[in-house]
C-alpha cells in the first residue's frame, strides 16, 4: 500500500468517510511501535498494574487458550483500532474509550509483550502440533520484535505529515470510523470527545520526552502539521468536522434526541477539544523555532542501533544497511536497463534520460480522469480476477469494488463479517497515466493486498493472531511479487506502455532502499534524496518530494516491499528446482499465502517443508 501513507490532507479521509472502509490490523502494529519507553534521563514512572497481575491467568492454560487470550489481552489496550476493524464489541471494550498513551500505561503495555513472551517460551515446543509450532514462531518474532524496539520507542514522530500521525489517527476515528447508528454510539461518541483534552496532553509529555532526547520533528516538515491542526483547533464548533460529521453520520434517533445529541458534541468540542488542539499548535509553533531542518535518525544519540531495529522490523531480516542500500542500487540499475530497451522497442530516442521518457510516455499515452478512471481501475481489477485461476487453486470469497474520489490509489480490506467488500480507492482528479493503472490495481487489489487479506481472513482455523498481526515485508513483499505475477501470467502481452508502468513501480521499490538506508545511515539531505529518487523512477519532483518525507518520519518502513518481493521470487526459483516437473504454481502460492502473515525466514521454513513433502 504505497500512496495512502504520503497523503497530508483531510480529503484522505473525507474520501472514506461514506465508505465505512475498515484497516487492516497492521495499523495496529504502528501504535505499538509508538509504545515509549523510561527516559534514560529521569526517573521512570511507576506502572500501576503489577506484572503478575497483567499476566494471571495466562499461566496453566493449553496452547491454544494462551495464543488467543494472551493476543486478546494486548489487542484491547488500543481501543481505537479495534472500532477501526470493528471489532471493540466482539473484544467487549465498546467504542467509548480512546487508547491510551500516558507514559504510565505504555510500560504496562510493554511489561505485557515482554513478559507473554517469557510464558510463550517456558512451553515446551516438543509436544506442539505442526500448526501449534508455526502460530507459536510466528508469534515468538513478533513479541520478541516489539521488546527489541522498548529502547527506541521515544525515537519515532508521533505527530507527522503522513497519516501514522497520532492527530491523523484521532481525525479518522471520529470521522469514518466511530460507528453511529443509534443512541449509545452517539453517547460513546461524545465520551471519546470529552477525553480528547487527556489524549493530545498525553501525546505533548510524550513530545517533550523525545525532545529532551533530540527528537524533534524536522522544522520544515511542521507547518504542514500545524495546518490541518489548527483548521480543528478554530472556528465555530458547530461547523467543526467533528461536529459536522457526527451530524452527517448519525442513525437511529429521533429528530429531537439528534438536536440534543449535536449540541452536546458542539459543547464538547468548544471546551475539550479546540483548546486540546490549541494547545498542540502551540507546542508545536514552539518546536518549530527549536528544531532543526535535518533527517535521518542518524541524528539521535542511539540513531545507528535504533535504525538497525527499524530495518530488522521492516524487512524481518538482519540484512545489513549496507547490503539493502547497495542492492537497491544495483536493481534500479538493472530495471532501467529493461526500461529503456522496451522504450528503444517504442521508438523512443535512446539520449533521453528516465524523467524525460516517462513525461513523453504520459503526455502521449494520455490519463484517465473522472469516471473514466474508475472504470479503468474496474477493468483492469475484473481481468486479473479472469486470469487468477491460472495461478490460484483458491480465491477468496470477498469482492473488491472501485471507489472514485478526489484523492486514492489505496485499498481498504473487506470487513471481517462480510458486511462490505474491499474497497479500492481511485483517485479521480488530476490525471492518471493510463500506462500505471494496471500494476497499480493488481498490487492493492487481485491478486495482491485484497487475494492475500481475504483469503487470510477467510482461512478456517487460523489463530486471531495469525489472521491479524501483520509483516510488512510479508505483505507488500507479496503485493510487488502480484504485479510480477501478472506480467508472468501474460497480462501486458499487449500493453507495452503498461509494462513500463509496472518497471517503474518496481524501479521506485528498488530505489527505496537506497534512499531510506541513504537518509537514515549515510547521511543523505532531502534534496540529495528527492533527486535519486527522481532520476530512478521518473517521477515528478512533487511526488517525490511527498515520498522522501514519509521516508524520513517512518524510518525502514520503505525497505519492506523489495526485500520481501525478492524473497518470494527466492523462494519460488528454489521450488521450481528442487521439483522440476513437479513444481505447481496453485500449490505453491497456496503454502505461502494460507498460513498468513509471518516474518520472511519463517515462511522459508514453510516452503522448505512444502518441497520436502511435494518431492
Amino acid at each position: 500500500m504505497d500512496s495512502k501513507q504520503t497523503l497530508s490532507r483531510r480529503d484522505f479521509l473525507r474520501l472514506a468517510i461514506a465508505t465505512g472502509s475498515a484497516a487492516v490490523l497492521s495499523p495496529l502494529l504502528d501504535a505499538c511501535s509508538r509504545l515509549t519507553p523510561p527516559l534514560p534521563t529521569s526517573a521512570p514512572t511507576p506502572s500501576s498494574t503489577p506484572t503478575a497481575e497483567l499476566l494471571s491467568g495466562l499461566q496453566g492454560l493449553n496452547v491454544d487458550a494462551f495464543f488467543q487470550e494472551a493476543y486478546r489481552r494486548w489487542l484491547v489496550r488500543d481501543p481505537e483500532t479495534l472500532t477501526s476493524l470493528g471489532l471493540a464489541d466482539l473484544y467487549g471494550v465498546g467504542d467509548g474509550n480512546l487508547t491510551d498513551i500516558s507514559d504510565a500505561f505504555i510500560r504496562e503495555t510493554q511489561a505485557l509483550e515482554s513478559g507473554t513472551l517469557g510464558l510463550l517460551r517456558a512451553n515446551d515446543r516438543t509436544a506442539f502440533s505442526e500448526g501449534q509450532a508455526v502460530t507459536a514462531d510466528i508469534y515468538d518474532w513478533f513479541l520478541d520484535d516489539l521488546v527489541r524496539g522498548h529502547p527506541f520507542m521515544y525515537n519515532d514522530y508521533p505527530v507527522n505529515p503522513i497519516v501514522t500521525s497520532v492527530h491523523y489517527n484521532l481525525y479518522a476515528l471520529f470521522t469514518i470510523y466511530q460507528p453511529l447508528s443509534n443512541l449509545q454510539d452517539a453517547n460513546d461518541y461524545i465520551s471519546r470527545l470529552s477525553q480528547v483534552g487527556k489524549k493530545i496532553a498525553d501525546l505533548i509529555d510524550g513530545l517533550k520526552r523525545r525532545e529532551a532526547l533530540g527528537v524533534i520533528l524536522p522544522a520544515f516538515m511542521i507547518p504542514y502539521v500545524l495546518s490541518d491542526i489548527n483548521t480543528l483547533a478554530q472556528g465555530s464548533p458547530k461547523s467543526n468536522d467533528y461536529t459536522t460529521s457526527f451530524v452527517t453520520r448519525l442513525k437511529g434517533v429521533s429528530e429531537s434526541e439528534r438536536a440534543a445529541l449535536a449540541s452536546q458534541v458542539a459543547s464538547q468540542v468548544e471546551a475539550t477539544v479546540q483548546p486540546a488542539y490549541r494547545e498542540l499548535a502551540s507546542f508545536l509553533s514552539g518546536q518549530q523555532a527549536r528544531g532543526a531542518n535535518k533527517i535521518g535518525v542518524w541524528q539521535f544519540a542511539d540513531g545507528e542501533a535504533y535504525y538497525t531495529q527499524s530495518l530488522r522490523r521492516q524487512t524481518t531480516t538482519g540484512m545489513s544497511v549496507e547490503e539493502i542500500h547497495e542492492l537497491g542500487k544495483e536493481n534500479v540499475e538493472r530495471i532501467q536497463t529493461e526500461m529503456r530497451a522496451l522504450f528503444a522497442a517504442l521508438g523512443y530516442p535512446s539520449s533521453e534520460s528516465i524523467p524525460n521518457l516517462y513525461q513523453r510516455l504520459t503526455t502521449e499515452g494520455g490519463v484517465y480522469r473522472g469516471q473514466d478512471a474508475v472504470a479503468a481501475y474496474e477493468a483492469a481489477i475484473r481481468g486479473a480476477e479472469a486470469m487468477s485461476p491460472q495461478a490460484f487453486s483458491t480465491l477468496p470469497r470477498a469482492k473488491v469494488m472501485v471507489v472514485g474520489g478526489e484523492q486514492g490509489d489505496y485499498y481498504m480490506p473487506a470487513a471481517y463479517d462480510g458486511s462490505r467488500p474491499g474497497l479500492f480507492f481511485a483517485r479521480i482528479t488530476g490525471g492518471t497515466p493510463k500506462f500505471g493503472v494496471k500494476s497499480l490495481a493488481y498490487h492493492e487489489t487481485v491478486p495482491g493486498h485484497h487475494l492475500q487479506i481475504a483469503l487470510a481472513q477467510e482461512t478456517p482455523n487460523l489463530p486471531d493472531l495469525r489472521r491479524g498481526i501483520s509483516f510488512n515485508a510479508y505483505a507488500e513483499g507479496w503485493a510487488l511479487y502480484a504485479e510480477r505475477l501478472m506480467w508472468e501470467l501474460g497480462a501486458y502481452a499487449d500493453d507495452p506502455q503498461g509494462d513500463l508502468g509496472r518497471l517503474r513501480m518496481e524501479a521506485f521499490r528498488a530505489a527505496r532502499l537506497a534512499v531510506d538506508t541513504g537518509i537514515h545511515a549515510m547521511r543523505w539531505d532531502f534534496n540529495k534524496a528527492v533527486d535519486y529518487l527522481v532520476q530512478a523512477t521518473g517521477y515528478t519532483v512533487d511526488y517525490a518530494q511527498g515520498e522522501i518525507t514519509r521516508y524520513a518520519v517512518w524510518p525502514g518502513q520503505a525497505t519492506s516491499y523489495y526485500i520481501g518481493f525478492l524473497k518470494i521470487l527466492e523462494l519460488r526459483q528454489k521450488a521450481q528446482e528442487a521439483l522440476g516437473a513437479k513444481f505447481d504454481l496453485k500449490a505453491f502460492h497456496q503454502i505461502v499465502l494460507a498460513n498468513g502473515a509471518m516474518p520472511l525466514a519463517i515462511l522459508e521454513d514453510i516452503v522448505e517443508r512444502f518441497i520436502e513433502d511435494a518431492a
